[in-house]
């Protein structure tokens, strides 16, 4: 007997690559599983097992920044206690963090793709369920989305959860509807805009030479902005190239998110227009905000 759980849960986070940098990712989970009924003739309790998964993608996988552990391009070394430097060494897009160890995600393999993160995830499931369930499938797919979408990457201190890692991200759309028609040129451009972008908040940046850095790590002000700021769950620091970075006044949360697009384009456009923006957080969540 087989049991399936589609859109379980989603996969929000970022990954290293010497190609793309940081790169902001949202996957669909869905779960197959196979067994033997029980004495309740179930194969396993949906409710039960659906908090089980859900509870083990959160804690080692979601919100983290997935590091491919196996590949040349990555540097690691401990610092003081629970804390650790992660480098990507790479002459298009160096980055270097400087975080606590629950922040990353270091997986065995070259490259972070669907598949290999998709065997990591299998592999973390595996021992954690009901005895009588003798197979496990595990797929992660991407949502289909009709129109342009972004790949960014962000932390958000003040909040309470795992979102207030300094690296996590997302894979989202982006609607902009001008006079109640989307505009595929406007969405585009923004796609363009933020292609594996980080977005940062002014009020965190200083100086690279007052970051935590490796002592391999050679970069300056001119290259690379740097960023800092204390959160619940410790001290977080990034220096990342200046070219992937766009630097908002605000804080980079959905809303505000939302609110800066359509201030920068709205000026665009004719004074009786009127512009809705549906900015997306991931898959199927976000905000909107309406001007004109």
């Amino acid at each position: 007997m087989k049991l399936f759980v589609r859109d379980l849960t989603v996969i929000d986070a970022s990954y290293l690559c010497p190609q793309r940098g940081m790169v902001g990712e949202s996957w669909i989970l869905d779960v197959v599983m196979s067994g033997e009924l029980n004495e309740m003739s179930m194969v396993l309790d949906f409710s039960r097992v659906k908090k089980q998964i859900k509870q083990l993608v959160d804690q080692y996988v979601d919100h983290r920044l997935l590091i491919p552990s196996a590949s040349v391009a990555i540097q690691t070394a401990a610092t003081k206690a629970d804390y650790m430097t992660v480098d990507l060494i790479s002459d298009q897009h160096a980055i270097h963090l400087h975080s606590p160890e629950q922040a990353f995600c270091f997986i065995d393999t070259d490259a972070i793709t669907i598949e290999s993160v998709t065997e990591y995830v299998q592999q973390l499931l595996l021992g954690h369920l009901p005895s009588n369930v003798q197979g496990l499938e595990i797929t992660l797919r991407h949502e289909k989305i009709d129109g342009a979408f972004y790949h960014y990457s962000h932390g958000l201190k003040k909040h309470d959860g795992n979102c207030q890692r300094i690296a996590h991200g997302h894979r989202s759309p982006v609607e902009l509807v001008v006079n109640g028609q989307r505009n595929a040129e406007l969405e585009q451009q923004w796609a363009q805009r933020w292609h594996d972008i980080y977005l940062g908040s002014q009020e965190d940046v200083i100086s690279v030479s007052e970051l935590t850095l490796s002592s391999a790590v050679n970069i300056n002000d001119d290259t690379h902005y740097g960023f800092r700021y204390t959160a619940p769950q410790g001290e977080f620091e990034l220096a990342i190239a200046k070219s992937v970075t766009e630097i908002l006044a605000t804080d980079t949360t959905v809303e505000l998110l939302a609110s800066y697009i359509a201030e920068k384009i709205k000026p665009q456009l004719a004074t009786t227009d009127r512009l809705d923006v549906f900015a997306y957080e991931g898959v199927g969540k976000g905000a909107m905000v309406t001007l004109g």
